[in-house]
């Protein structure tokens, strides 16, 4: 499947939190960083969302907000 997002990180599911409604999906990038994506519980089903799953991960945003103190 091709994408027109720009965005796409490789990364391997570490852990999925699922609740009544939502899903939140923690996924350890390539680098090792790691990234947290909230998404519904019927997405997360429907992918078979589960530890140790590659997936790739898509960011397409218009807003990117940093804080520092």
């Amino acid at each position: 499947m091709r994408l027109s997002t720009r965005n796409q990180l490789d990364g391997t599911v570490t852990q999925v939190t699922r609740g009544e409604a939502m899903a939140v999906v923690r996924v350890r990038l390539a680098g090792g960083d790691e990234i947290t994506s909230s998404i519904t519980r019927d997405a997360a089903d429907d992918l078979g969302l589960a530890d140790g799953k590659p997936v790739k991960v898509l960011i397409k945003s218009t807003e990117v907000s940093l804080g520092v103190e």
